[in-house]
């Protein structure tokens, strides 16, 4: 499989099997997110991989359409320095997240970002320090199989390329 093929393939999964993953995907998943770009090569992120369910059900709350991690085999938080401090920060979190995402469907598993709006609360579930800022959090899991159906040639919602490719200048 070409990384293009992929990366058309790829879909958000928010549905995921009892099913554990084996520590070799995780880290091969946690890998991809080390070796993602970085501004500067700064690498100025870090993660948490977390297992355990309660973690989980409890990071879920976090964010308002959050909920998929509590269903997840493996949950990464990517934290980053403050985000406010310089935009790209988030810009390489979003690189590691889409690394890690593309990774763990090349294994077969799927993958859901999280937005994390009460980062506090998260602070306190995880334990990280105060230097330390968790915005995006992503679910991994083997899917469910309704979660897997064909979906059509054009998925719905999607824009046409030439809606959203502009040549040269905006005209």
């Amino acid at each position: 499989m070409t990384a293009y093929d992929v990366i058309r393939a790829k879909r958000a999964i928010r549905k995921f099997t009892d099913q554990p993953l084996p520590d070799e995907a995780i880290h091969t998943i946690l890998n991809a997110g080390r070796l993602a770009q970085s501004s500067k090569n700064l690498q100025e992120r870090t993660f948490i991989a977390i297992r355990d369910r309660e973690t989980l059900q409890a990071v879920s709350t976090c964010g308002e359409w959050a909920g998929h991690l509590a269903g997840a085999a493996l949950g990464i938080a990517i934290l980053t320095p403050d985000p406010n401090s310089k935009f790209q920060l988030m810009f390489d979190a979003g690189q590691s997240a889409a690394y890690m995402q593309l990774a763990a469907w090349e294994l077969g598993i799927g993958s859901c970002l999280a937005s994390i709006y009460d980062g506090e609360k998260a602070r306190g579930i995880l334990g990280f320090p105060p230097e330390w800022h968790l915005r995006i959090a992503i679910s991994f899991g083997y899917p469910q199989p309704e979660a897997l159906e064909p979906r059509p040639a054009k998925p719905e919602g999607r824009k046409d390329f030439d809606d959203l490719v502009k040549w040269d200048r905006w005209e």
